[in-house]
C-alpha cells in the first residue's frame, strides 16, 4: 500500500523521461543515457547512451540506443550531475 503524498518508483521513473540516468545493472555493467520509454516493468530504452566502468569513472563504449530489461536492473541514479559529469569526458 502507497501511504498518501507519496510517489511509487514507477511514477518516479516516468516523470524523469526526457532527463538524463545513471543505471547499473546486476551483471556489474553500467549506462548512462536519455530515459526515452519505460513500463510497468521497468523497461527501459535509453538514447545516447554509452556504456561505463568503474562506478562511471570510464567509457567501454558509446552504444546509442540501448533496451535495458527491468529484471537485470540493480538500481538506477536521478542524480543529473553524474550522469553529465560522465557524458562530458
Amino acid at each position: 500500500m502507497v501511504r498518501p503524498g507519496t510517489i511509487s518508483p514507477l511514477r518516479y521513473l516516468k516523470n524523469a523521461i526526457d532527463t538524463q540516468i545513471y543505471v547499473k545493472l546486476k551483471d556489474g555493467s553500467e549506462y548512462v543515457g536519455t530515459l526515452k520509454v519505460t513500463d510497468g516493468t521497468m523497461n527501459l530504452i535509453l538514447e545516447d547512451a554509452m556504456e561505463l566502468k568503474n562506478d562511471g569513472k570510464d567509457i567501454v563504449a558509446k552504444v546509442g540506443k540501448v533496451l535495458i530489461r527491468g529484471s537485470m536492473i540493480q538500481y538506477i541514479s536521478f542524480n543529473p550531475d553524474m550522469a553529465l559529469e560522465t557524458r562530458q569526458e
